[in-house]
């Protein structure tokens, strides 16, 4: 279907009167679309994998753990809580509300809600939002990426399977496409993507007034630490797995490596030895290795790389056919340098030495830039960690461990400042796609006059003695 400013309108529009019907208020009716969702992306499993192989050269293993697999799971989370979640919570309205003794939260949906996903994990970052919108009793229309048009083309499928189009939707096209979406008022967006790209999507959805979540890579990049007293061979191994997933395109992935000076030389050997055993000598030649996006992306890459030819000690080499580039350690790098203070998106790894006498230092000029969607260090010193990790400002992160934290259930996942806000996952993605609204139910008996006229007078005396003994 060739989309419209017209056809984009009247979907938003049949989605509005769908939502006005008031059939999504039915939380049984949502764990009904839920088990239809979770069902159809099994189904369609193989064909999804195939897809994803096709648009990212990735392994059907590495495509399920990431992707299908990842997908049903947080679906199943979402299920087997939303009956509770979605149940009003009742609070003591306390003295100063008396004789309205009981209060209602209930958690209402926004309405017509827009999901615009990106290519890097073009199923997860599509469904999972998808799912946690309609467990709210929203509608969803869903933008996702024209980069990734086999996964488009599979989950168009799913979706019209699955949804009248009137309660989900998907629509494909370019960033024309997408402006077009934003220029319709929604009751929700959630856009997973680039910072630039969301101040665009704030921007458009000012103009309405709409409330929005954005899960954003962070302008500067995720930060690893690994201190001197770090596992060496235990980091090299975990950083090595991540930086090879997706070619590092990962909103999570690690940026850039600060390594303690003392054990630099030590470390640098137990990564490169790390990268060779999990895809062999050429990472090019390896058909399990995945690709870069695009011919611009590989360029892209190509291009930084050979800023740094000079202080490259591993990989550097590329296939602009196969859009695969190597794994490419970049090393040393002074933690003032371009490479090093914007998202890279590509298996390009710069390493700054530091002493690790002055990590406070490095922590400090860290934290002074914007905000990473992760943060992740590797040390023996779990007070030092401890400490960091509750005080620097980040969205995420792990110690002695990497990326584990974006599949922990039942906990909050996003960023802050230039790497997202709002949360989503579990019972914070109901939140997130909910609005909770406070309602006190009142009594007609025993109403006292403290809040009514007159003020002044004796009158007036009583009722402060009274609201100073309620008021507390």
């Amino acid at each position: 279907m060739g989309w419209t400013k017209e056809t984009i309108h009247a979907i938003v529009e049949k989605q509005r009167e769908f939502f006005l019907s008031g059939k999504t208020l039915d939380v049984s009716f949502r764990l009904k679309m839920l088990d239809a969702l979770y069902d159809g992306l099994k189904s369609h499993g193989k064909d999804v994998e195939d897809a994803i192989s096709k648009d990212l050269g990735r392994h059907p293993l590495e495509s399920y753990f990431c992707d299908v697999g990842a997908t049903l799971t947080e679906i199943s989370e979402i299920r087997s809580h939303l009956k509770k979640w979605a149940k009003p919570d009742r609070k003591f309205s306390g003295l100063k509300c008396f004789p309205s003794i009981w209060t209602r939260i209930y958690k209402l949906p926004y309405g017509v809600t827009l999901v615009i996903s990106p290519f890097n994990f073009p199923i997860y970052l599509s469904l999972v939002v998808v799912a946690t919108s309609l467990a709210g009793g929203n509608t969803v229309i869903l933008k996702t990426s024209s980069k990734s048009s086999a996964c488009t083309e599979v989950l168009k499928t799913i979706i019209h399977e699955t949804f009248p189009e009137e309660y989900v939707t998907l629509v494909d096209g370019g960033h024309d496409i997408a402006d077009l979406c934003l220029e319709e008022r929604f009751d929700k967006i959630f856009y997973t993507g680039s910072p630039k790209v969301g101040v665009h999507v704030m921007e458009m959805a000012a103009k309405h007034l709409t409330p929005v979540a954005l899960e954003l890579g962070g302008e500067t990049g995720n930060w690893c630490v690994v201190r001197k007293d770090a596992d060496l061979k235990d980091a090299a191994r975990k950083i090595a797995f991540f930086k090879l997933m997706n070619s590092g395109q990962i909103c999570i992935n690690i940026n850039q490596i600060a390594v303690a000076s003392e054990v630099a030389d030590a470390f640098l050997q137990e990564l490169k030895a790390a990268f060779i055993k999990q895809i062999g000598e050429s990472a090019i030649d390896n058909p399990e290795y995945p690709r870069l996006i695009s011919a611009s992306a590989f360029e892209k890459c190509k291009s930084e790389a050979e800023e740094y030819k000079d202080r490259i000690v591993f990989g550097g080499k590329g296939d602009a056919e196969k859009l695969r580039f190597e794994p490419t350690i970049i090393y040393p790098i002074r933690i003032d340098e371009p490479v090093v203070q914007h998202e890279l998106f590509n298996p390009l790894l710069p390493v700054v030495p530091y002493e690790d006498s002055r990590i406070d230092e490095l922590m400090d000029t860290i934290n002074r830039r914007e905000h990473g969607l992760a943060l992740y260090v590797f040390t023996k010193n779990k007070k030092w960690a401890k400490k960091v990790m509750a005080t620097q400002q980040y969205g995420g992160g792990c110690v002695n461990e990497v990326c584990l934290h974006l599949m922990v259930k039942g906990a909050p996942f996003n960023g802050t400042g230039h790497s997202g806000m709002g949360s989503y996952h579990g019972i914070w993605g109901f939140r997130e796609f909910t609005h909770q609204s406070t309602v006190l139910f009142g009594s007609n008996h025993f109403n006292l006059p403290m809040r009514e006229h007159p003020y002044s007078g004796k009158s007036g005396e009583k009722k402060r003695k009274l609201l100073n003994l309620f008021l507390r």
